[in-house]
């Protein structure tokens, strides 16, 4: 699917990419490295807004995680869904939720590995269990696409390759930055690697060797 054509994109009024050409096909896994600053946060705003046009079902993990810091991570990961609801159904989700929407994301709380912190609220967590309950409220979503940025920053390698594992197999399609070569490599099946406003490199996985990512990092 072709979701940007030649389109130029800039934040708060300062070009950052131009001409910016990207199709995806169902099933592809991209994972989008360069350093800071080099546009991965714009290429998947931009993103955001073509597949949403498209009437595509998208899990968005931000890089903020964007979570409610006072609600416990369970009422976090079930504002996954609601946008599927009536503004009643939702308090009612929020409040007090039915016995199937609370089994459902403890489930993913517990694929992430945070179900001893369920009750918990969000401001007492550590960087890396917040984002890992961004990522349950993602699975909770679930959804055609799934699109993150820096998802798994704050959380160590080890944990990092699990959790790009469960996305893997919980999702068709997915579009993540990602700051470590190790888990892009174990992810995706397809890379872009962004410097300073430009595709320096758009290829297959199997093709990343390390001149390009020294070319990349450089």
């Amino acid at each position: 699917m072709q979701l940007l054509d030649g389109v130029d994109l800039g934040y708060g009024g300062t070009p950052v990419l131009a001409g910016v050409r990207l199709h995806v096909a169902p099933g592809e896994r991209v994972a989008l490295l360069g350093r800071s600053g080099s546009g991965k946060s714009t290429l998947l705003s931009a993103l955001h807004g073509a597949a949403a046009g498209r009437g595509m079902r998208i899990a968005l993990v931000p890089q903020d995680a964007a979570l409610v810091p006072q609600l416990s991570a369970l009422r976090n990961v079930l504002m996954g869904r609601l946008d599927d609801h009536g503004a009643w159904r939702n308090l009612r989700t929020l409040v007090r939720p039915a016995s199937p929407d609370r089994a459902a994301a403890l489930a993913d709380l517990d694929r992430v590995g945070l179900t001893p912190q369920a009750d918990a609220r969000v401001e007492s967590l550590s960087g890396g269990q917040k984002q890992r309950v961004a990522l349950a409220r993602a699975l909770h979503r679930g959804g055609d696409l799934i699109l993150g940025d820096e998802p798994l920053s704050a959380v160590d390698p080890r944990h990092a390759q699990e959790l790009a594992a469960l996305l893997r197999a919980a999702f068709p399609t997915a579009i993540l930055a990602l700051h470590d070569v190790a888990v892009a490599r174990a992810f995706a099946t397809r890379v872009i690697g962004l410097k300073q406003g430009v595709f320096l490199f758009d290829l297959p996985v199997d093709q990343l060797d390390a001149s390009r990512i020294e070319a990349l990092y450089g």
